[in-house]
């Protein structure tokens, strides 16, 4: 396992990427500077759905992560180098587990430092806004890596298909649809954030904190399960 993991950082470690990365990382704390700077800055409910919730863990944290996770185990589908690990006498899952640490491993570090950074700045160094902030993040980071791995494993259009998510379901219907944002990543990481620092997005009705860890839990080891069947049922050329 180490060694798969090992090799999955340095093949998604590439300069181009990271700086994607950093330029999209770097975006909500940015904003959140111009926005406090002024003079008719929004209220602090504004605030959290507009950049908090829209930008970063609707929009930001899923195209980071995208394009990490996705190209965890698509790029050995899309190379033909697949076969090279399923071959091997490792079982499925010791090949899924590490690829899928090794995303969470790189893309939590940016998102970590743009959500301490933008809850810093909105709210003037407030610990509990900037821990709940930082929890909701990597609650978020690892759900959406458990999927868009799986994603990149079963479509060569992981990338595509993964933005029309973000756009729509993220974006669009789990605002607009009634009982959708139950089923949205985005929707469980804010009810984190709000269940550690009940000030956050007071005016929403949210999941218990103990009911929107349990739910992300389930759903990330269900992420997993699906990669690991996968892996142990697809033709490998």
């Amino acid at each position: 396992m180490g060694t798969v993991y090992g090799i999955t950082l340095r093949q998604l470690t590439g300069r181009w990427r990271l700086a994607i990365m950093t330029v999209l990382a770097a975006l909500p704390f940015v904003v959140s500077l111009l926005i406090i700077s002024e003079p008719t800055a929004p209220s602090v409910a504004e605030f959290e759905e507009a950049i908090l919730g829209a930008m970063l863990a609707g929009s930001i944290a899923p195209l980071l992560v995208l394009a990490i996770s996705a190209a965890a185990l698509g790029n050995e589908v899309e190379d033909r180098t697949l076969a090279n690990l399923v071959l091997a006498p490792l079982s499925r899952w010791r090949i899924a587990l590490p690829k899928l640490l090794a995303a969470i491993t790189i893309a939590a570090p940016f998102m970590i430092v743009s959500a301490a950074l933008t809850g810093w700045v909105a709210f003037l160094g407030d610990a509990r806004a900037i821990v709940a902030l930082v929890a909701a993040s990597i609650v978020g980071v690892a759900l959406y890596a458990s999927a868009f791995v799986w994603l990149g494993l079963v479509s060569g259009q992981a990338v595509g298909i993964g933005l029309l998510y973000i756009v729509l379901w993220e974006g669009l219907f789990s605002q607009f649809v009634a009982g959708v944002r139950l089923l949205s990543i985005r929707f469980w990481a804010i009810a984190v954030m709000h269940g550690i620092d009940p000030r956050r997005f007071a005016d929403l009705d949210h999941l218990p904190l103990a009911a929107a860890l349990t739910i992300a839990a389930t759903v990330f080891g269900g992420f997993l399960w699906l990669t690991v069947k996968r892996l142990r049922e697809m033709d490998v050329p």
